[in-house]
């Protein structure tokens, strides 16, 4: 370095034209080289130069690009291409406070340190670096910047106010992706630029923004490292960003090194935050726009005298403490990582004995892991690499063309063709190293051809995805006052300029997606202007649609056939809910109100219709007294009550009130009250809906599906759904009111307190296997005992006929006066039937599956078959039991008293049963005067007793 060297440190923020000063500087000498933090910052100011004095004297260095021409008189690099030893007139290192970065900062304080220019050197950067380049650099002048113009903070701006001409920043692939998803939805699009893109790529996305194509930028935190661009706001999407260890907070200067993007040479700029990144702190934010930020004390350092006797020396060199304070041992990095992964395995042991092969095996630890890959596929890639160039002096040819074709493809996604452009910046950065390849300048036209190949599909796909160029061009033409045609087909598609942009559905107008946005608001309000008169003959067509066109859907939706028209409210009479419209405002008031009137006719048709018995009762002016009373229970109740709930009114019901009700369709069942014609799938369906909108449920029940008797019984349904869809749960399963009925009048020929076993009928019509009726019967408050016995064959058939005389009695009998009979038994609570058991009884087996005969040879006596055992249950009332099921119950003494057809059981409830519990009820009167003898219908209820 000669007398006349100088150092120059050239401080100040963003926008003060350091970079262009460094590089006129260094025109001004024969030659010079200039380090750059980003290779798309190199590539930029490449092409300024070249620009300037051609391509013959201007080189490009950096990992993945090497343009070296013969007469080379300048070098653009990244600050770890540099050359060493060039001698070069001039030398200048860019965003030298990139000195304190954890991951980079050791090459960056090694060029600060030993990096000189023969006659003049320049470090550009931060005043943060001030102090520290003062204690290391003896010598160093001091030239201070002043920023060309004003940087302000505006605060928080949601996307939709986002001025133009603004980039957005985030710090994460995902970040970046979904800013500029939104952008494209309202905006019309932006461009994309990341520090991973290639500089293929990112010049053709800046290429859209500095256009005017787009007016929006999303980035990384690369366009703080010196990228020129006409911005005018930056606003911030996040404030955390993960270093490659930890997520961490941003530190003041490194918002600030952002920020200073927004603002061109005497152009002011403006910064913010966006998304969900918090309000700055005031005095943070008066610090940015002061460039106030705390200097730098530390810089990271790694040993650059470096030892190749062995791998151990090298890496103690590498690993090896600095001896200033001011400089911190940078933690270890993937090169050191790989080396020493690398040096464990012994085939790399046994090749790197000499300084040569360890200074090899270092170099080629340095290639990066571009792929981010796994650190041990990473470290298994290198040694391939390694070996092959220890072996046979390069990488072989074919396997490097394998590798390279296989990434040839410029088919896929954003995610695949990203994946690539990585992997082909490893072979690219191979072909690049001196002495690795056969042919270099072959691999490098090959491996750059790829690069280009597969950054213009990465730039098409960025471009089909985040840039809607219809929706730009129609924005433009907004901002130009334009006038736009809207039209709108027979099927409600809605074109503005013949370009789609949404579809009327119903009487609400649905905008395209592509075409959202505050700035897109305009073009629908254009298109519902066409749509005004096409709203009026449509509702026109829909006031004189028939009502089958016209449905309710499970959660209180109206549809008008595949359209949404509308949704139930709930009203003052759950039987008169009230109609929510679905009409866009700008269709007018008119038409919401003519469809709102027809769905409101539609809803109370159809109601009046489904429930038709139990508004024939609502409306009987002949009702009086306690049936009248009765009567609007049962309209409260949507026409089904269980039965415990209005016991005490049940029985207080004399015959001649019961009698006006059953007229109307009521039947007094044991365990509901219900009106059976309204258990068919439609009226349980709307009940359901109206049901719950009078109770305030957020998500409605859906019906059980039609024709099933017994249904699983739901544990988070609400309380009183299954009464309501016409079920009663037992235990896990909910049965069918009307079947349950037809049941307990089965249970009434049984012997519920001695214990009676399951009928073929009863197993029949619940559609039940025998455990599964079991599990049913503990619902209803029985005890199931379980018992085995042997199956026997029958001897005989026995066929029982009915006596003429007790047909011609049934025949006799009046139905009303049959159901009294039962109702009066019933008014007693929820209980089986007792009937007096029979004088006779015979049982009936279940026929033995035929098995066919073993062959038994003669004068063999011929074994005995095993005996088949077959499973039973004995049933007796429970009233204590618990609700739900109950383990089964019963053993092997037990079960062998039953097998002999004697039934053992308990006997019945203990004590007199409460009259308040609807379970606790016998089936007999407890005693015979208390019978009323002036009832009408005694005699018939005596002559059943009798006759049963």
């Amino acid at each position: 370095m000669s007398e006349q060297s100088r150092t120059l440190a050239v401080l100040g923020p963003t926008n003060t034209g350091k970079t262009h000063f460094a590089i006129e500087r260094m025109l001004g000498y024969r030659t010079g080289v200039i380090g750059l933090p980003l290779r798309l910052l190199a590539r930029e100011v490449y092409d300024r130069i070249v620009a300037v004095r051609g391509p013959s004297v201007v080189a490009l260095v950096t990992g993945e690009e090497r343009i070296v021409p013969e007469r080379a008189q300048y070098w653009v690099c990244t600050v770890e291409a540099m050359p060493d030893g060039m001698g070069t007139d001039f030398v200048a290192v860019d965003e030298i406070q990139l000195c304190a970065d954890p991951e980079r900062g050791h090459v960056f304080t090694d060029r600060l340190l030993r990096m000189r220019g023969l006659r003049e050197t320049q470090f550009l950067g931060s005043h943060t670096m001030r102090s520290v380049i003062a204690n290391l650099v003896p010598g160093v002048e001091f030239l201070s910047r002043e920023r060309m113009s004003q940087l302000s903070y505006s605060g928080p701006k949601k996307i939709s106010k986002m001025p133009a001409r603004s980039a957005i920043v985030g710090f994460s692939v995902e970040n970046v992706y979904a800013m500029a998803e939104l952008l494209r939805r309202q905006k019309g699009g932006a461009a994309v630029v990341m520090g991973a893109l290639s500089p293929r790529t990112r010049n053709a996305q800046v290429a859209l923004y500095q256009n005017g194509d787009v007016d929006y930028l999303v980035a990384t935190d690369a366009i703080g490292m010196g990228l020129n661009l006409d911005i005018n706001h930056v606003a911030f999407s996040s404030l955390t960003k993960f270093d490659g260890r930890r997520m961490r907070h941003l530190q003041p200067n490194e918002l600030g090194q952002i920020a200073g993007r927004a603002g061109r040479g005497m152009s002011h700029g403006t910064f913010g935050v966006t998304g969900e990144a918090p309000d700055l702190d005031p005095d943070l934010a008066q610090a940015i726009m002061e460039h106030r930020f705390a200097p730098i004390r530390k810089l990271e350092w790694r040993n650059a005298r470096l030892a190749f006797g062995s791998t151990q020396s090298l890496i103690a060199a590498l690993e090896a403490k600095p001896e200033h304070e001011l400089l911190a041992r940078a933690r270890e990095a993937d090169d050191l990582g790989a080396l020493k992964t690398l040096v464990a395995e012994p085939d790399v042991a046994g090749r790197a004995t000499d300084a040569p092969s360890v200074r090899l095996l270092w170099d080629v630890c340095r290639i990066p892991d571009f792929r981010g890959i796994s650190h041990a596929e990473h470290a298994g890639l290198l040694e391939r690499i390694y070996g092959d160039l220890v072996e046979y002096g390069r990488v072989p040819d074919d396997w490097l063309a394998r590798q390279v074709k296989r990434i040839d493809r410029t088919d896929g996604d954003i995610d695949t063709l990203s994946k690539r452009l990585a992997y082909i910046r490893t072979w690219t950065y191979v072909a690049q190293r001196k002495g690795w390849v056969d042919d270099e300048n072959h691999w490098r036209g090959a491996t750059r051809a790829v690069e280009d190949r597969l950054s213009d599909a990465l730039h098409e796909r960025l471009t089909q995805r985040f840039v809607d160029r219809r929706t730009s061009v129609l924005l433009r033409r907004l901002k130009q006052k334009e006038a736009m045609v809207a039209e709108v087909n027979d099927q409600g598609d809605v074109s503005v300029e013949g370009e789609f942009v949404g579809r009327l559905e119903g009487f609400r107008f649905m905008q395209d997606k592509a075409a959202a946005g505050k700035e897109a608001r305009t073009l629908q309000q254009a298109s519902l202007q066409a749509l005004a008169p096409h709203f009026h003959l449509k509702a026109d067509r829909f006031y004189n649609a028939p009502d089958t066109e016209i449905d309710f859907t499970e959660q209180g939706g109206l549809l008008w056939g595949k359209e949404a028209v509308g949704k139930l409210m709930p009203g003052a009479d759950p039987l008169k809910p009230q109609v929510a419209a679905f009409v866009d405002d700008e269709a007018g008031a008119d038409v919401a109100q003519k469809v709102q009137r027809r769905l409101q006719h539609f809803i109370d048709r159809k109601i009046a219709t489904l429930f038709e018995p139990m508004m024939n009762l609502q409306r009987d002016e002949t009702l009086s007294g306690l049936a009248r009373g009765f009567g609007f229970r049962m309209v409260e109740a949507l026409g089904i009550i269980p039965r415990g709930e209005v016991a005490a009114e049940v029985k207080a019901l004399d015959q001649e009130a019961r009698s006006v009700l059953r007229k109307h369709g009521i039947r007094f069942g044991q365990f509901t009250v219900f009106m059976p014609a309204l258990l068919k799938p439609a009226p349980t369906r709307l009940r359901l809906v109206l049901w719950s909108l009078s109770n305030g449920l957020q998500d409605f029940p859906e019906a059980p599906p039609p024709g099933l008797v017994t249904v699983p019984a739901r544990d988070d349904a609400p309380k009183g759904y299954h009464s309501m869809a016409g079920y009663r749960a037992a235990g896990e399963r909910a049965i069918r009111i009307d079947m349950l009925e037809r049941l307990a009048d089965m249970l009434r020929s049984e012997d519920t307190r001695g214990g009676f076993e399951a009928k073929a009928d009863m197993l029949s019509i619940t559609g039940m296997t025998l455990e599964q009726f079991a599990a049913l019967m503990q619902g209803l408050g029985y005890k199931a005992e379980r018992g085995e016995r042997e199956k026997v064959k029958p001897v005989d058939q026995v066929v029982a006929e009915a006596p003429a005389d007790a047909a011609l009695a049934a025949e006799e009998t009046p139905v009303e006066t049959a159901e009294e009979a039962v109702e009066a038994i019933a008014d007693q609570g929820e209980a089986p039937i007792v009937a007096e058991p029979p004088e006779a009884e015979v049982e009936v087996v279940p026929e033995i599956s035929e098995t066919p005969d073993e062959e038994v040879t003669p004068g063999e006596t011929p074994e005995m078959a095993e005996p088949e055992i077959e499973v039973y249950y004995t049933f007796t009332w429970a009233p204590r039991a618990p609700r739900g099921n109950r383990p089964a119950q019963g053993g092997r003494g037990k079960a062998q008293g039953k097998a002999q057809g004697k039934p053992k059981g308990k006997g019945g409830p203990r004590g007199k049963p409460r009259e308040d519990n609807p379970r606790n009820f016998s089936a007999k009167p407890e005693k015979k005067d208390k019978i009323d003898p002036d009832n009408p219908f005694a005699a018939a209820l005596m002559g059943l007793k009798t006759k049963g």
